[in-house]
């Protein structure tokens, strides 16, 4: 999709992100148009459910549990105030008031009916929204760094690389039935906030000796029922070559992918079992004989696409005295201050977080009041401009240091202001079996029996950053495997059972979370955790976080927190 200026639909500051043309709001809605026509058929019975489900999947709607659920595509977890004022009206007006951000950074509505899908979706590309590729077997909503554009140790803005993707992966013939869904991350950061050693394919911006601009690529990384972390099949790839790069990783896997068996068709199989030299003998061979003009972008055309996210114009002048006034005055916001604050690249200015993940609340859920007020705070204190992490948060990235206590203040009014972000109650879960129907057990009561047993701050402050995730299934959409404490929801013998794991990590330095032992009821989970963190205060060297604790001491030191819970034989 090639997409130019127009002006904001609002007197909101204009955020830094793409905004539609005429051929990008034709496309979005004629496939509106023929999807009406589609919803209209399944409903008189003139399509059946098995003939319709391609058609859905191709407008992102699942059939789960429950009932349809829709997913709406957030483009490397840029949003807009006033989309995400668009978000909450849907969410009133044909859903149950609350949207649930997702760790790919969309939003999924839960409760929408078949026949008002096609007003949801109509309603969304009036604010340059849509729902195409967030589901099949094609190249996914592409994902980036959250603090993108504003972060102290970005060596660049990963935003415009993934919308260059996205132009180019977007209804491309040759990628829309792939061997299986396919995922990519970008990140421009000393420090790894996206995951991309866990995606099919994951681009690093980095810089070669010579001080140009380039990407190192990884390929194979992925969760679910394998999990595997990617390999680097290109150290250093100019910038210029990059969709010529990456149209080759996808011909060589179009063309060896498994396609007999979904469970062994991502990439990351065909890389293990090819072997990486091998791999990347074939992807060099097939780049080599790509007509690279006919498939790059030119330097003026990524040059065009950058201009869009310039970011606003900082106040040379911005002062920290009402914040540091207000720190000292008061303790709760000193709290919030110490927590859900990172370092901006502009002097004055910090990125804030916002935790969806209030003590006892559902991980990623979002009300359509809420909505407003975050809408409001974009407008206010952040040029117009959110954030969707996949930690399931929103973001304000551009915020004064002399606007963060107001700020503090109306977040107070939505139950927006928890301070806990990377604390152990800000806990990633997917919907598990309260949903989906894919769980074999339930995540979010999991999370909120959790945060309950650690809600007391001081103690979480003791503790420090320690990342818990949950998934409701082997598929990991909770990202269980990277975490510091991981929990998998299986079924056994008609039970929910629950594995926990430790030692993950989705950082450069990435790996897979190791079992720890026999499975749980879901009543001794709370506990288990409860354990695992005394261990891990009385082991812990310093302000050494968990993961390193745990690389030190391994894990046979961590087995009595489960050994402490056998009292009458209900392991699992």
């Amino acid at each position: 999709m090639n997409i130019a200026v127009t002006p904001p639909r609002s007197n909101a500051p204009r955020a830094a992100m793409y905004y539609y043309d005429t051929f990008d709001r034709d496309f979005v809605n004629e496939r509106v148009a023929q999807f009406r026509d589609q919803v209209q058929r399944r409903v008189s019975g003139a399509l059946t459910e098995e003939e319709f489900r391609p058609h859905r999947l191709m407008n992102g709607l699942y059939l789960q549990l429950h009932a349809y659920m829709l997913r709406i595509a957030i483009p490397y977890g840029t949003l807009a105030s006033n989309q995400m004022r668009q978000l909450a009206m849907i969410a009133d007006r044909w859903d149950r008031g609350y949207g649930h951000f997702t760790t790919r950074q969309n939003l999924q509505f839960n409760w929408p009916k078949l026949a008002d899908v096609p007003d949801i979706l109509q309603a969304l590309a009036e604010v340059e929204m849509h729902a195409i590729q967030t589901s099949g077997n094609c190249i996914r909503n592409v994902t980036a760094d959250h603090f993108s554009g504003a972060a102290a140790d970005e060596i660049e803005d990963p935003r415009p690389t993934a919308e260059l993707i996205r132009q180019w992966s977007t209804a491309h013939p040759e990628y829309c039935y792939l061997p299986r869904k396919f995922k990519v991350a970008v990140t421009g950061s000393s420090n790894d906030r996206a995951a991309v050693l866990l995606h099919d394919i994951g681009l690093r911006i980095v810089r070669n000796e010579a001080g140009e601009i380039g990407y190192s690529v990884i390929a194979g990384g992925g969760l679910g029922r394998t999990p595997m972390v990617g390999k680097v099949v290109r150290d250093f790839l100019p910038r210029e070559d990059l969709l010529a790069y990456l149209a080759a990783i996808l011909s060589v896997y179009n063309r060896y992918g498994r396609r007999d068996n979904k469970y062994k068709a991502r990439i990351k199989i065909l890389v293990h079992e090819t072997g990486l030299e091998e791999i990347k003998a074939d992807i060099e061979a097939e780049f080599a004989a790509l007509d690279r003009s006919g498939t790059n972008a030119d330097p003026e055309e990524f040059a065009r696409i950058a201009a869009y996210f310039a970011p606003p114009e900082f106040d040379a002048a911005a002062g920290t005295s009402i914040f540091e006034a207000e720190k000292a005055r008061n303790p709760e916001f000193a709290r919030f201050a110490s927590t859900n604050l990172a370092t901006h690249k502009a002097k004055g200015y910090t990125i804030v977080t916002v935790s969806t993940k209030p003590v006892g609340g559902v991980p990623g859920d979002v009300t359509s009041a809420q909505m407003r007020v975050l809408a409001d705070a974009a407008d206010l204190y952040s040029s117009g401009e959110l954030r969707i992490s996949h930690e399931q948060n929103v973001i304000l990235p551009h915020v004064r240091l002399d606007d963060v206590f107001a700020l503090w203040q109306l977040l107070q009014t939505a139950g927006l202001a928890t301070a806990n972000a990377g604390l152990i109650t800000d806990i990633i879960a997917c919907p598990g079996m309260d949903y989906c129907s894919l769980a074999t057990a339930r995540a979010i009561p999991i999370a909120q029996d959790i945060s309950k047993v650690f809600a007391d701050p001081e103690r979480q402050k003791l503790i420090g950053k320690l990342g818990i995730k949950i998934s409701g299934c082997i598929n990991a959409c909770g990202h269980h495997h990277i975490a510091a404490i991981g929990i998998l929801g299986l079924e056994k013998s008609g039970r929910e059972s629950y594995q926990i794991t430790l030692g993950g990590d989705p950082t450069f330095s990435a790996s897979i979370g190791e079992r720890l032992g026999p499975g749980l009821e879901a009543h001794e989970v709370p506990q288990v955790i409860e354990h695992l963190v005394e261990i891990y205060l009385a082991e812990r060297q310093g302000d050494e976080a968990f993961i390193d604790t745990y690389r030190r001491i391994g894990q046979a030191k961590f087995k009595p927190a489960l050994e402490r819970e056998v009292e009458d034989g209900s392991h699992l």
